[in-house]
């Protein structure tokens, strides 16, 4: 069963769009947060991660700040 996925971005982040490309490429389905418009998921970020910093991945409620692709494989299992 897929995991849930969030990620909390900005349009401009590179590695927000990084991010985004390595689920789209994975097949893996997402939920994304634009923070830069979106009060109320910037307020769940930084509750849920302590930073401002984007992006914040939320998979399945294990918070990754930043794209680390090799820590996201190993918790979705690819």
């Amino acid at each position: 069963m897929a995991k849930k996925v969030k990620v909390y971005s900005t349009p401009t982040c590179p590695y927000c769009i990084r991010a985004k490309q390595f689920f789209k490429d994975n097949s893996i389905d997402f939920e994304n947060i634009d923070v830069s418009s979106d009060p109320v998921g910037q307020r769940e970020m930084v509750k849920i991660s302590g930073q401002m910093a984007v992006p914040v991945i939320d998979i399945e409620g294990k918070i990754m700040v930043g794209f680390d692709k090799e820590a996201i494989k190993a918790e979705l299992g690819l």
